[in-house]
């Protein structure tokens, strides 16, 4: 599946533009999606410096991203340009309606959503 995870306030704790510390399993779970296969885009509102310190941030902790605020390319090729809204399956971000459940509710969901995805493909 393609996720899209936001930045401040659902990978780390901030006070924009500083970046305090990582969410509560933040790392473990982001760790456990690209170990599960799923591709990783970091959607932040992040420009410029604030938008390299923070890539900096996800490389130095090591973090399986696969882009930053872009689309899969295998959908742009099917696809075309897909303008600016980015595609995925799921969105991860503390605007949330209702607000971000935590890692834990989130990996919890995902993998539910991943049986229903792959149970869809085989058809």
């Amino acid at each position: 599946m393609i996720i899209a995870v936001d930045f401040d306030g659902t990978i780390v704790e901030s006070d924009f533009p500083t970046i305090v510390a990582p969410m509560p399993q933040a790392l473990e779970t982001l760790k456990k999606l690209a170990d599960d296969g799923h591709f990783i885009i970091i959607w932040t509102c992040r420009t410029k410096q604030h938008l390299l310190d923070a890539i900096n941030w996800l490389l130095e902790n090591n973090v399986e991203f696969h882009r930053v605020n872009d689309h899969n390319p295998e959908n742009v090729a099917i696809y075309g340009d897909a303008g600016n809204k980015v595609y995925a399956h799921t969105y991860i971000d503390d605007k949330n309606l209702g607000g971000f459940p935590g890692w834990d509710q989130a990996y919890k969901m995902i993998s539910e959503m991943e049986e229903e995805y792959k149970s869809k493909i085989k058809m």
